[in-house]
């Protein structure tokens, strides 16, 4: 009875749904019966923009060339005009920096280029920052290891006025006994405060395992704790003669000027700009900062090249520098670079930017993407007038030392012995120019680029010859010189907790390391009972 109901309550739901029960033979006639084919795609609606277009490939950047006219009293000026806004930006670059200091006194350039604006003409400190603060300009001196710059942008309307200021504070600086007294104890706090930061204790015992303690790429820029407290303010006034001459100086000029505006600010303002009693100024300098000189401020080169008179320097392999109980760890490989002059940078700058030179880059994705020990690595060369240092550097945590110390060593081996791929170099060709034009977008940025070039002691056309030489490289030419990275020989510096990562260190096989101190001198070993 309930089977004959739920029979009939089917059928009539079948029939309300168009559907009929279907028999044996009805359901075996349809099984066998051929399926239809599937419907054909439909075509994709043509694009009514039409097809896309090929993009041609991108000309090289030419950064645009200043005029080179003659200043007052030697000096050289590199003009370049840009009316598009009211605002122009200066660069008074001269070529003594901190590898011009004294041995014994390292910190000196920096400690001079700090006090030119604390005071400067007929106005104190106070009253020139206050002046400098009424134009609505900016103002900075400071010094690196091939020379020293001060720089000024300010709108066109108060351009007079305001380059009157940076006249004085390259020209006339007061350096009075109570603003020495204030700067010298700020400054030497600081170097203390420096052992603090693994990041510049790292990049300073770097530059020193690589160029040897004391030497003048082997110090740094801002000095020593032990050497600041013997240098006095008779010492800052001889390198500041010594150095801060006009015969040594390149004015950058770049902005909404002309040429005859720019050379009746020098005549008025510069006008009077001597190099009188330099060479008497850089025996002083050395004296008066109590040490042997390791060549006189002022002298051709860094130093003069005065390392070259010490014992050659070799090297160690592994240095470490102790932090203990520190959450991480400052691992740095560093081995030889070039010149800035050199030929082939601006090919190995399109390497750099592969390996370590932009956040897609081989280390960067490694240590951070790929393994999450590190918020980023980098890598680079330095720019310097002799030959300076390519450095590889990453903050990672302590527990990761090892392994991302390997993987570090690993990408930079890889580079260097496959060099860059085909993909690679299209991209690090198209970041190139759009860092050139990065560099060269505003005023300021302009002066500054120049200025750099000019303590560099490089031709003012330098950036547009290697602009041409870096987007005309080939594949062959840049795998070939990949091998200047090879870590092969290289300098390891690794600041962080000694009993964390030690075992770390010696499990993949680097063997053991020397200890130095977080002012870049080698600690010697304990002598044994």
């Amino acid at each position: 009875m309930r089977a004959t109901h739920a029979g009939a309550m089917i059928a009539l739901v079948a029939a309300a749904l168009g559907c009929e029960p279907r028999t044996p033979a009805q359901s075996a006639a349809r099984a066998e019966a051929p399926r239809p084919s599937a419907p054909p795609a439909a075509a994709k609606p043509a694009d009514p923009l039409g097809p896309k277009p090929e993009l041609p490939k991108p000309e090289p950047f030419t950064p645009p060339a200043p005029v080179v006219l003659d200043g007052p009293n030697g000096s050289k000026v590199w003009l370049l005009e840009r009316h598009t806004l009211p605002v122009v930006s200066v660069a008074v670059a001269v070529a003594s920096g901190a590898a011009d200091d004294p041995k014994g006194a390292a910190g000196l350039a920096h400690i001079t280029a700090d006090m030119l604006d604390e005071g400067a003409g007929t106005r104190s400190a106070v009253e020139l920052s206050s002046a400098i603060n009424d134009l609505g300009a900016t103002l900075s001196v400071g010094a690196r290891a091939d020379g020293s710059v001060a720089t000024l942008s300010v709108l066109k309307k108060n351009f007079d006025k305001a380059f009157a200021l940076l006249a004085d504070v390259v020209a006339r600086p007061r350096f009075e006994a109570k603003e020495w007294k204030r700067v010298s104890e700020l400054w030497q706090n600081d170097l203390k405060k420096r052992g603090d930061d693994a990041t510049r204790v790292s990049g300073l015992v770097s530059m020193a395992a690589l160029h040897g303690p004391g030497t003048p790429y082997g110090h740094p820029v801002d000095g020593l704790v032990a050497d600041a407290k013997s240098i006095g303010l008779p010492a800052v006034k001889a390198f500041y003669k010594a150095a801060w001459r006009p015969d040594r100086a390149v004015i950058t000029v770049v902005g909404d000027i002309t040429r005859d505006e720019v050379l009746q600010a020098l005549s008025r303002d510069l006008g009077t700009w001597s190099a009188k009693g330099a060479t008497a100024a850089a025996k002083g300098a050395t004296a008066a900062a109590k040490g042997p000189a390791a060549a006189a401020p002022g002298t051709k080169g860094p130093a003069a090249s005065a390392a070259s008179a010490a014992p050659a320097w070799k090297p160690p392999r592994l240095v470490l520098v102790d932090r203990p109980g520190a959450p991480q760890s400052v691992i740095a490989t560093v081995r030889e670079g070039v010149a800035a002059s050199d030929p082939r940078r601006p090919l190995l700058q399109l390497i750099n930017t592969a390996l370590g030179g932009s956040f897609t880059s081989r280390l960067n994705q490694n240590l951070r993407e790929d393994h999450g020990w590190s918020y980023g690595a980098g890598s680079s060369f330095t720019e310097t007038r002799l030959p300076g240092a390519f450095v590889a550097r990453a903050s990672v945590v302590t527990e990761a030392t090892g392994p991302a110390l390997k993987e570090m060593l690993a990408e930079l081996a890889k580079m260097a012995d496959s060099g860059l791929t085909r993909d690679e170099l299209a991209k690090v060709q198209a970041q190139d120019r759009s860092d050139l034009v990065s560099a060269y977008e505003t005023v300021s940025r302009t002066a500054q680029r120049l200025g750099t070039l000019a303590r560099l002691e490089l031709p003012e056309t330098f950036d547009r010859e290697a602009s041409k030489a870096r987007q005309g490289a080939t594949l062959a030419t840049v795998v070939e010189l990949a091998r200047a990275v090879d870590p092969k020989g290289a300098t390891v510096v690794v600041v962080g907790p000694r009993q964390e990562i030690l075992p770390q260190l010696q499990a993949i096989g680097l063997g053991e390391p020397e200890a130095w101190d977080v002012e870049g001198q080698p600690i010697p070993p304990k002598k044994e009972p």
